[in-house]
């Protein structure tokens, strides 16, 4: 099974368009969440839907998933990437993490990337 990818709002529309051979959607498009949806209700939203949000929200997202996972809910996963990471590393690790996911890899952590390949 590979992985659907909802993007955070803060990020550029051109990593959705550079990764037009994936299920990649970015928030405030058609069916998924708005503009502005707090952090909760996006969470609410992935767990329903099955996507993995990709965001660079690393200041309050770790806390609304345990506040998450506290409820008794889940998420298929969170990728989270420093606020100044170019479009071309976004672009990568998604192609690399899309090629190779294993749903239990993801299920209910956040993944901080870009991590070291060894």
């Amino acid at each position: 099974m590979k992985p659907r990818f909802l993007l955070d709002e803060h990020l550029k529309r051109a990593i959705q368009e550079q990764l037009a051979e994936m299920h990649v959607r970015l928030i405030g498009d058609a069916d998924v969440p708005p503009l502005g949806t707090p952090d909760p209700d996006i969470l609410m939203w992935i767990e329903r839907n099955n996507y993995v949000l990709v965001t660079n929200n690393r200041t309050t997202m770790s806390r609304h998933l345990i506040e998450h996972l506290q409820a008794g809910r889940h998420v298929p996963g969170i990728l989270c990437f420093p606020q100044r990471t170019s479009i071309g590393t976004y672009i990568k690790e998604l192609r690399r993490i899309w090629e190779s996911f294993k749903p239990e890899q993801y299920q209910d952590v956040i993944q901080y990337f870009p991590q070291n390949q060894r």
